[in-house]
């Protein structure tokens, strides 16, 4: 297994960064949808980051893939990674609180850990890993509560329809090492970003309508969803992947929450029960856990590996 790449502190800097950006998309998202419909919401965000990504590209003189197999394989990562996670969350937060909701989406990563195993054999899902996702998945039903599985309504709905989002993370993961690897990564990100584009435009045009002029606390929060959220964000995530290596960037699922908990309250007045907090501790537990760092300081010895077959 590579070793893990020390993190420098400018590295920790962007990535706490990356994480207060991202922290702050649920907040734009509430502010949004106070006026602007889901999808128009959705559709504003993917439609102004593919255009100032695409700007990006044509600054730095990158090759465009001309593949029609690749502009498939676009479109399907912007519906996996953009279009359905970001519409479920986004009519999630019609009645989630915003910390909350960044709480259930760091589940992506323990998503990303069965979903990687069943596809790639360099991926199993050991013992440590295992036991990582399954103290996380107990964090997630803290959360949720056990009465939402028996007794649903709107927010019980809503609190499930954002750990579909997470799953549709780790899906489009899997899909982007499949087919995208061995593109630029920001040719990737626009690419995807096309592809959302193209299906979140007609499907908000169709349904919700040409919205009402939003006003200028609307036009702010689609700006920061569309500017820096996205657009922004993916050029930092690249630039602290270079920096930090994967195994570091990870740490972002477990920053963003307490970003995503902070701002809303300072911002939306949102507070969150105990039992919100006690589940995020055991889903940072179980990410801790699947990483394996910390258990390695402590001398812990890792499991021995099967032979893959």
């Amino acid at each position: 297994m590579t070793p893990q790449k020390s993190i420098s502190a400018r590295a920790w800097a962007e990535l706490l960064l990356l994480a207060m950006i991202w922290g702050g998309s649920f907040i734009a998202n509430r502010l949004a949808i106070n006026e602007i419909g889901v999808l128009g919401t959705v559709a504003f965000r993917v439609a102004g980051a593919c255009a100032l990504l695409w700007l990006y590209v044509a600054l730095r003189g990158l090759t465009v893939p001309r593949s029609p197999r690749i502009w498939g394989a676009f479109l399907l990562m912007g519906a996996l990674n953009n279009a359905i996670p970001f519409s479920l969350i986004t009519w999630a937060q019609l009645t989630v609180p915003s910390g909350l909701a960044a709480i259930l989406n760091a589940s992506t990563a323990l998503m990303g850990v069965v979903v990687a195993s069943v596809v790639f054999r360099d991926e199993r899902l050991t013992g440590r890993r295992l036991a990582g996702v399954l103290l996380g998945l107990a964090g997630v039903t803290v959360v949720i509560g056990l009465q939402a599985l028996t007794a649903l309504d709107l927010t019980s709905v809503a609190q499930l329809t954002l750990l579909v989002a997470a799953l549709s993370y780790a899906c489009a993961a899997v899909w982007g090492r499949l087919n995208l690897s061995g593109l630029p990564p920001q040719v990737a990100a626009a690419g995807m970003l096309t592809g959302s584009t193209l299906l979140m435009l007609p499907a908000a045009l169709l349904v919700e309508g040409v919205p009402p002029g939003p006003s200028a606390g609307t036009w702010l929060a689609l700006g920061y969803l569309a500017v820096v959220s996205t657009a922004g964000a993916y050029l930092l995530y690249y630039r602290v992947l270079a920096l930090a290596g994967a195994g570091n960037l990870s740490l972002v699922t477990l920053l963003t929450a307490p970003f995503a908990v902070i701002l809303g309250a300072l911002v939306l007045g949102e507070s969150l029960p105990l039992r919100d907090y006690l589940g995020f501790a055991l889903i940072a537990a179980g990410l801790v856990v699947i990483d394996g760092r910390i258990l390695n300081l402590a001398k812990i010895p890792r499991e021995i590996q099967p032979p893959v077959r």
